[in-house]
């Protein structure tokens, strides 16, 4: 098939050795497919070149954003020592209060002043710029008080366990016919039995007293005072400090009594109450 001119173009091609020079016949259609082919690839680089600054700059913005999240991370890992032993602190000091807050229920029941709970340590606003260490120490001290406390209240049984006269009125074991109040508890023993001490504190009587014979008494502390009667034997002396457990008598039946047996007694602001109440926190 033979094309019209028209459908041909010639291109020289000028050699750059010998100035030799050739040309060739082209399709014209080819020419203008090859322009076209060239602004569509320049244009393609173009926009390639675009989009790679544009995401050059992205990822650079992006690089920065977890820069500086990974130095946010770091400084609120560095404060997570404080920030956690804070929390431990708090939970035990919490820990602490509501146990204070069971024995105080315990021991009001049975009339003694519980311990005080408010502001332990200080309130809130003034242990904000307290730190663990310092906060732990205030709470150390307080319990070093109430321990303090509990050991000188009279609980526990100062002998056998076994009661033969509790607290109140009753017939007179002596006198009979006759009603009398009886300010303690009898606890069964025989003759040389250990008497203990429910609680620390000073002897103030030690020897014959009244009609509770050989006796012993002691005072400790929140006004409270314990009385140990009718004994075969004093282990103590007046004036001397004694500690909870500790064996300041022997069981008897010395004074108004009608065989061997141990009275006991606890004294509120020198009054007697029920001794059944400090026994124990049940």
């Amino acid at each position: 098939m033979i094309f019209p001119k028209s459908d041909f173009s010639t291109v020289l091609v000028v050699g750059t050795t010998k100035g030799e020079t050739k040309s060739l016949r082209i399709k014209t259609k080819h020419i203008n497919r090859i322009r076209q082919y060239a602004f569509t690839i320049c244009l393609t680089l173009l926009l390639l070149t675009v989009a790679i600054v544009f995401l050059s700059l992205e990822v650079s913005k992006i690089n920065e954003e977890r820069k500086a999240y990974h130095r946010e991370i770091a400084h609120l890992k560095s404060q997570i020592p404080v920030a956690s032993d804070t929390t431990q602190a708090r939970n035990y000091i919490q820990n602490i209060e509501n146990k204070l807050k069971k024995i105080n229920q315990y021991l009001r029941k049975r009339g003694i002043e519980g311990f005080a709970t408010n502001d332990i340590g200080g309130n809130d606003d003034a242990n904000t710029d307290l730190s663990p260490e310092e906060t732990y120490a205030l709470y150390n001290e307080r319990l070093e008080d109430i321990l303090s406390g509990v050991a000188f209240t009279p609980i526990g049984y100062p002998s056998n366990f076994a009661v033969n006269s509790r607290f109140g009125y009753r017939s007179d074991p002596i006198r009979r016919g006759r009603v009398e109040f009886h300010p303690g508890i009898d606890f069964k023993g025989r003759r040389g039995d250990a008497v203990k001490s429910t609680a620390d504190g000073k002897v103030i009587i030690a020897g014959w007293f009244q009609g509770y014979g050989k006796c012993v008494k002691i005072r400790h502390k929140n006004n409270l005072e314990t009385l140990y009667g009718h004994l075969s034997k004093v282990n103590v002396k007046a004036g001397q400090m004694v500690s909870t457990g500790q064996v300041i008598g022997r069981v008897g039946s010395t004074g108004h009594s009608t065989g061997n047996h141990l009275h006991y007694e606890v004294r509120k602001n020198g009054k007697p109450v029920n001794p059944g109440s400090y026994l124990s926190f049940n």
